[in-house]
């Protein structure tokens, strides 16, 4: 088995003559696009011919875009001192920006078309896709003239996505150093972040320490990158008349304001039962005024909680099956054909994703496995997103691209089938640690999660007036950390760069890629109390609830399994399941 992923499927090399044909597909279908467009939007001739051609000529583009987008990108994630893949990257970026002005003209175009709906209702080909052609309607009134819209996006280039690329570099070959035995030794970010989890109260305290001390070295750097790009990010959003960055991100995310208060309220109603569970496990590890963050992870049973990778990996499929043979076969699949990148090393990003190859029904799996229960539950959460793609594999590639909140949704889900199959096998000892994991990682998702929203809208509404200082970000993190863990931490001990290593603060595109997460594990959490009521039955249900989400707003997707998202009720009670199991933890612990 190997531990690193194949990405032969997609191309030998970037020196084979695959990658360099498509290459050069890339900017002839470009330039066809570009005068077709032209052409398209002098009449109002044959218009349901135009729209069928639209969605035929964008498909095909969408493909190679994908295609050689991926590639580049996974190289680049493996290796982010990869030379090759970082000068593709950015011709392939220059390429994409040709095709700006073509899109917005044939978007504006289809925006001014009357009676849409009834053109729709003639054509198959166009009532399978008609959330996307109804989307580019709603979202025109956000577009700027052509020129404008081609001149933002050339300028992304050498912004946001030159700023994003040295963020990934800087952090990714950040070496932290580490004094063990009177020796300094080296290790590479990622490596010392899974010592949070060690056995030794020594090990994790000086690995956070460390750690810190490490950021050092970057810091300006990388909070030049947060201010370029919360700073862009601003001045497009101002440009094109949205309110605020988050009233742009809910709706890409096809999501209301009304359903994320409704979700926040309730997430800050449960904050004291949230602190309630930090305080017990800092007395647990001997701690008096509430648990140092180093300590967030540290685990609290001497249960030997570890898997090598084969033995995580068998434990994820066995207990897959119990919920389908489709989830266990997709994830065994995953597993056999070498989807997945395993292991941590220097220039590899850090963290976990699952990149979406829809275009060849696969997807690839990042992680950096150190072989704890958490690890195993982290390769579970990317398998459920690459289960969320397989449900999708059959649509069309438009239908295909899902909102933000919903992405989270399969991936929570597999997390609960594996912790609760877990506990079910587990000795007292075991159990205890395995109903703890569960509970640290709710609390990332509803308090640390509530942090970082809290975070990021501080720095916009800051970065309005001017760019920040390293010091100012630093404080509004730990402003935000205080305002939701309140007396749970030891206030001493805090975390003042989360904002550092993060990914999710560094793409202009996805802004505010907190909330899907607590949206995900919420909706994840109601999602399974269906299934515990309904059983066997419900595993089609949700495959197709899963093969929905492309083309549906959220409202309507969690309709189908008549869940209200805009009650706040319903949020309520998916986080009094967490305060069940804080409860029981709390008296198991005793």
């Amino acid at each position: 088995m190997s531990l690193n992923w194949s990405l032969k499927e997609l191309y030998p090399s970037f020196e084979s003559q695959e990658f360099k044909i498509d290459m050069d597909k890339l900017t002839n279908k470009i330039n066809e696009v570009n005068e077709w467009a032209n052409e398209i939007v002098k009449d109002n001739n044959d218009i349901l011919v135009k729209l069928e051609e639209y969605i035929k000529r964008y498909s095909k583009l969408t493909e190679l875009i994908s295609k050689i987008g991926a590639f580049i990108e996974l190289s680049i994630s493996v290796n982010t001192k990869d030379t090759e893949a970082l000068r593709y990257s950015d011709i392939f970026e220059k390429k994409l920006t040709h095709m700006v002005e073509a899109s917005t003209k044939v978007e504006r175009y289809i925006s001014t078309i009357d009676n849409i709906e009834h053109i729709i209702e003639k054509s198959e080909l166009l009532k399978a896709h008609e959330y996307v052609l109804k989307s580019i309607v709603e979202q025109s009134k956000y577009l700027l003239s052509d020129k404008e819209e081609s001149i933002i996006a050339n300028m992304k280039n050498t912004g946001s996505n030159a700023w994003s690329k040295l963020k990934d570099n800087l952090i990714s070959s950040l070496m932290v150093e580490i004094k063990e035995n009177d020796e300094v030794k080296e290790y590479p970010l990622t490596v010392v972040l899974n010592m949070a989890e060690d056995k030794s109260e020594e090990v994790r305290k000086r690995a956070y320490e460390a750690e810190i001390a490490s950021y050092k070295k970057v810091e300006e750097g990388v909070a030049a990158a947060l201010n370029g790009i919360k700073g862009e990010v601003l001045t497009v959003c101002d440009f094109r008349g949205y309110k605020s960055p988050l009233e742009k991100t809910l709706l890409d995310s096809r999501m209301d304001e009304e359903s994320l208060n409704a979700m926040l309220d309730a997430m800050k109603e449960s904050l004291p039962v949230f602190r309630k569970y930090l305080r017990r496990k800092a007395e647990m590890l001997g701690h008096k005024n509430g648990l140092p963050f180093y300590d967030l992870y540290a685990p609290i049973s001497n249960a030997d909680m570890k898997f090598t990778y084969d033995e995580g990996a068998k434990f994820v499929v066995k207990n897959f099956r119990t919920f389908s043979d489709n989830l266990g076969d997709f994830a065994q699949k995953a597993i056999d054909n070498n989807w997945i990148d395993v292991e941590p090393r220097e220039g590899k990003v850090g963290g976990a994703f699952c990149a979406g190859l829809h275009f060849i029904g696969e997807s690839r799996i990042l992680l950096n496995y150190g072989g704890s229960f958490g690890d195993v539950v982290t390769m579970a959460h990317e398998l459920g997103h690459g289960f969320h793609g397989e449900c999708l594999k059959n649509e069309a590639i438009l239908n295909s691209e899902y909102p933000m909140p919903i992405a989270e949704t399969a991936s929570t889900f597999c997390e609960t089938i594996i912790k609760k199959a877990a506990i079910k096998e587990a000795n007292k000892d075991e159990a205890l640690a395995i109903l703890e994991a569960e509970i640290c990682d709710c609390t990332q998702v509803i308090v640390d999660i509530y942090s970082r929203f809290l975070f990021e809208k501080s720095v916009f509404e800051a970065r309005k007036e001017s760019a920040l200082t390293v010091s100012q970000i630093k404080e509004l993190m730990l402003e935000a950390q205080r305002e939701a863990y309140g007396d749970g931490l030891d206030q001493e001990y805090l975390h003042p760069y989360m904002w550092a290593w993060k990914p999710h603060y560094y793409d202009a595109d996805y802004n505010y890629y907190n909330f899907p997460y607590a949206f995900g594990l919420l909706f994840a959490k109601g999602l399974y109390a269906e299934y515990l009521k309904k059983g066997e039955s419900f595993t089609s249900e949700y495959e197709r609830l899963l093969s929905i989400t492309g083309k549906n707003k959220i409202a309507d997707i969690t309709k189908e399994v008549g869940i209200d998202i805009h009650n706040k009720e319903f949020w309520r009670n998916s986080l009094k399941t967490i305060e069940e199991d804080i409860e029981k933890f709390i008296e198991l612990s005793k």
